[in-house]
Formats: C-alpha cells, structure tokens, sequence
C-alpha cells in the first residue's frame, strides 16, 4: 500500500471561528493570526494507493467561485487537486475512487473545476465519487447557519457521480469509516489500515488541527458542539488505546500525530512529524 499526503494549497480563516469558546489570549499562543485575525491553515487530502484502487480523499477549495469569493479565504499555494497530484506524480486520470469526508466547499470543491474558457470539468474522468447519504441529504436541503458552505456550484455536478458509504460495510478492503455528526451531519472520518503495524485516521474537520486535540477547543462552525465534544472524546480513546495515527487535513505545520493521555487523563500528543517519516 502506498499512501501519500497530497497538499492543495492554504487559506485563511478567522481564529475566533476555529477556536469556538477558548479565548484568543490562549489560541493566540498556538497559532499566529495576521492584522484581520485570520490564521493560515492546510488544505490537505490523503492519496491512498491500494491494489487496482487509487483512492483520493477531499480534494481542497478547487477554483469555481469568483474573485469576491476568494478574497474572503485567500488561497495561496498549489490551489488546484489536479496539479497538486501531478506535482507528487500521480495522474488524476488514474484515481479510481474520491472519498469526500463531507461536502463544505474546502473539502468537495478540487471535484470539479472551470478551466480557462470558464467551462466546468472533472480531472477525474475515471474517479467514482463517494459521500455519506446523510450528508447528501443535509447538503442539498441545508440549514441556514450552515447554507454558506454548501456550495451549488459544487454539488450539482456530482449529482450523476455520487455514491452512497454506508459505514458499517466499507466498500474498500483496507478502510473503515467513523461517521461523526458534531461537525456537520454524516461527516465520514476514513482510517486506513496501512499494516498490521500502523492505521492512520483522516481526521477531517473533528480534528483540523493538532491544536484541537484538547476537548474544549472545538469550532464555532460546528453545527452540534456538544456532540463534537462525546466524538471527540470516543474517537480520542481509541486513537491513544490504539497508537493510529491522526492525520491533520488543515494543520498548516503538522501533518499528524499520535496520542497519548497525561498524568492527569488528559488527551495529548505523544509525537508528531509527517506522514512519509511515520511510514517509514
């Protein structure tokens, strides 16, 4: 099995948002926000090479909206999926199969993507696409607190590609799925089991960064911060019982890491480095 980590690009989001109810005189100490208190985080998907299947999981912002859009969010770096896996030598053509963790439009956006006449294709003409029905659901009849991240021009053209995870029976061999609701309703946390060594969870946006492995510390973005706080809780045990691997979709700095708890239960990081030296 191969498994890389693919990056397409950063962008900015407001700190206050991504720390919910810790106060800025403490996130402050983590993360440095510029002058509008907007910090850069990662747009980081997971290639995972596994037999006759090339699976890609999220796919970054992608490039649809207008400039207004963009300016809000200020990508920067590789911002397109496409080139971003033709950089690690991976031709798009060949992915087999997109694994979206949920469809907030800097997870879905890279499916899709307007090419210079402005005209909307797919770089992964071969690529079947998958999504909890849940979400699905939640994403074409929105709520509207969360309307804003569910983007038409995303979810349209993968009204033909989709196809349903049902986490309870994984369609790939070597993944099971943990389906988290805290976030957004249906969210799929994908855990690759690499080896009889070593599993690695995709942590999507339950855990976007490494700083957001302590309890309290969950986004205002999330649509149920209590139940993003027993999911967190749960999935945190089983990653410290364990020793899998957390791997960080938006850390601009770390790319994952492992937990352990403290002398005083709580939840910690044991190590962390990038996923090429944890697959070593």
């Amino acid at each position: 099995m191969i498994v890389k980590s693919i990056l397409a690009g950063t962008f900015k989001l407001d700190g206050g948002a991504m720390f919910g109810v810790v106060p800025k005189r403490i996130w402050g100490k983590l993360i440095k926000p510029d002058e509008n208190n907007l910090c850069t985080w990662a747009l980081r998907c997971l290639y995972i090479e596994d037999g006759d299947k090339k699976i890609l999981v999220d796919t970054g912002m992608g490039n649809k909206q207008d400039e207004k859009f963009f300016s809000y969010y200020e990508p920067a770096g590789t911002r397109l999926i496409n080139k971003a896996l033709l950089e690690a030598g991976i031709d798009p053509q060949t992915i087999t199969d997109i694994i979206l963790s949920h469809l907030h439009f800097d997870h879905c956006g890279g499916v899709f993507l307007k090419n210079e006449q402005g005209e909307i294709f797919t770089p992964f003409t071969n690529a079947d696409i998958w999504v909890h029905e849940t979400q699905w659901i939640l994403a074409n009849n929105p709520n509207f607190r969360e309307k804003a991240s569910f983007l038409k021009e995303n979810l349209s053209p993968l009204s033909e590609k989709i196809k349903f995870i049902d986490e309870i029976k994984s369609p790939f061999q070597n993944l099971e799925f943990i389906k988290v609701s805290g976030h957004t309703k249906g969210m799929l946390l994908p855990l690759v089991h690499i080896n009889k060594y070593k599993r690695v969870l995709f942590g999507a946006d339950l855990f976007p960064s490494v700083h957001h492995i302590p309890l309290p510390y969950i986004m205002a973005y999330d649509m149920q911060p209590l139940v993003t706080l027993t999911e967190k809780t749960e999935v945190l045990q089983r990653l410290a019982d364990e020793q899998i691997a957390l791997f960080f979709e938006h850390d601009a700095e770390y790319e994952i890491a492992i937990i352990n708890k403290d002398d005083r239960n709580r939840f910690m990081v044991k190590s962390s480095s990038t996923l090429a030296d944890y697959l070593k």
